[in-house]
């Protein structure tokens, strides 16, 4: 049975490596450090919250994704059983369940974060524009950035690669304006060497490259954009401030096409993508919400909507939105180069060939296996399928072949937020299961069981601006 046959020759270590920092990474690093394990929290990026942070809503509730996030990414930074990793990739795994011994190399920020406080005031001086990559290109940044306002942490990066200073060897405005000086071009990466006696994988996925099906005409045509991209897009907090516009000339569409299967059930990948129906509907109903004139068309080849209250919320789509759904895959989209307009010629059941006119296209784009996925499954000589994902067995789908290492989210297969979820806690819970002898050997802070009576405590003081549209969007300890 996977995962299931340990050495016991060695007590084992009250200590769990959770590789990823998206919303499942999280989850299992809360549950872990607040049963009294001692957590490692390595996230590639230089922020934890992974790609839920550049969503505007979620399915099928269309609640803020930020208010459910930044709570939670507060609390996961606050935790003194976490440490944070961030800008860290796993080197080197060795050991057993119980006992893994692990290598972290923490990239170099060149910025000294225990002295930064995030003001940006090295940002607006830095004379280096790039595009943004959080805003998926849409907007432009600095070589040194805050990748978003609510990052967690709230520091700034140097990228190394677009810096004036590495590449022609002057500038250092940054440091010359930062007060605190916490610019530091003599960084060096770092490797840290942790003991764990349990791994949680959730290293999420990249959204497939929509450049590799130019057929739609992406990168070519200005009023084509992704479905990552136009989320940005709605988002208040994006680069047209939650105004959608068309790239070409920043109008107003007054129709708008979504074609799906974008990178998903085709002869490359023979998979769904499980939530590109969902999001798409969401994006929609969005639009609609944002300009009720605006006319929507989905094209799809059918449609999943098989999660709790996603049937109901495609009705709604149908019924309350006028949202039209196209059952058909149309094989190419065409500009007209005068008006920058889209075309798009399909055949619907036995009808003839019908050409239809929009002003902006969106291609719902597959999930694919994250940028880590391979070299962590290398590390610990675990087989991918062939699309990339680890092949776990369907009737224990969070164990791994390696015992004491545990797989949830993408890492396995596309999935929404609510499994990926349910999957981390699972995991969190075989981990603690694992270690149960050493709970409680290396944690700082003992939160488990309550000591006192919780609602007896004095409120939580302090608020964030999640910038969503509400004035006020939580409350969160600001100490």
């Amino acid at each position: 049975m996977k995962g299931t046959e340990l050495k016991e020759s060695s007590e084992k270590t009250g200590a769990v490596l959770v590789v990823g920092g998206g919303i499942a990474g999280m989850q299992a690093s809360l549950d872990l450090a607040d049963s009294g394990f001692k957590v490692y929290l390595a996230e590639k990026s230089p922020f934890i919250g992974g790609k839920m942070t550049q969503l505007d809503k979620t399915f099928p509730t269309n609640d803020c994704a930020t208010c459910i996030l930044t709570p939670r990414m507060v609390d996961v930074a606050e935790n003194k059983n976490i440490e944070l990793l961030v800008y860290s990739e796993v080197e080197e795994i060795k050991g057993y369940g119980g006992n893994f011994d692990v290598k972290i190399r923490q990239k170099a920020t060149y910025v000294d974060w225990s002295k930064c406080t995030g003001c940006e005031e090295c940002v607006s001086k830095c004379p280096a524009k790039i595009d943004d990559e959080f805003n998926q290109g849409l907007g432009r940044t600095k070589a040194i950035s805050l990748p978003f306002p609510q990052a967690v942490p709230k520091k700034v990066t140097i990228k190394r690669e677009f810096c004036h200073f590495f590449l022609k060897g002057k500038c250092r405005v940054c440091e010359k304006v930062c007060q605190l000086g916490a610019i530091d071009f003599d960084d060096q990466d770092q490797i840290i060497e942790r003991k764990v006696g349990a791994i949680i994988l959730a290293p999420g996925y990249e959204v497939y490259d929509a450049h590799h099906s130019p057929e739609f005409g992406f990168g070519r045509y200005p009023n084509v954009v992704t479905s990552l991209q136009f989320e940005r897009l709605l988002s208040a907090a994006g680069p047209t401030g939650g105004h959608v516009q068309r790239p070409s000339d920043s109008q107003k569409p007054k129709r708008i096409a979504f074609l799906q299967c974008v990178g998903s059930r085709d002869q490359d990948h023979g998979y769904c993508s499980s939530v590109c129906c969902m999001y798409a509907t969401k994006e929609a109903i969005l639009a609609k919400e944002h300009d009720p004139d605006v006319d929507v068309d989905i094209y799809i080849m059918d449609m999943r909507a098989f999660g709790k209250g996603y049937d109901d919320y495609y009705n709604r789509a149908v019924e309350e939105y006028g949202i039209r759904y196209i059952r058909c895959r149309p094989s190419a989209i065409k500009e007209i180069p005068q008006s920058k307009n889209l075309l798009i010629k399909y055949q619907e059941g036995r009808e003839g060939l019908r050409t239809e006119e929009y002003d902006l296209a969106i291609l719902s784009v597959g999930l694919g296996p994250g940028s880590s996925s391979l070299s962590l499954s290398q590390k610990l000589d675990l087989q991918l399928n062939e699309y990339g994902f680890y092949q776990s067995d369907p009737f224990q789908p969070l164990l791994s072949d390696k015992p004491g290492v545990y797989v949830c989210g993408v890492f396995t297969e596309p999935k929404d937020i609510p499994e990926s979820v349910i999957q981390a806690s699972g995991c969190a819970a075989l981990a603690a299961g694992l270690l149960a002898e050493a709970r409680g050997s290396l944690v700082l802070e003992k939160t488990y069981p309550p000591e006192k009576d919780v609602s007896a405590e004095e409120p939580r003081i302090g608020v964030f601006v999640c910038h969503c549209g509400s004035n006020i969007a939580g409350v969160v300890d600001v100490n």
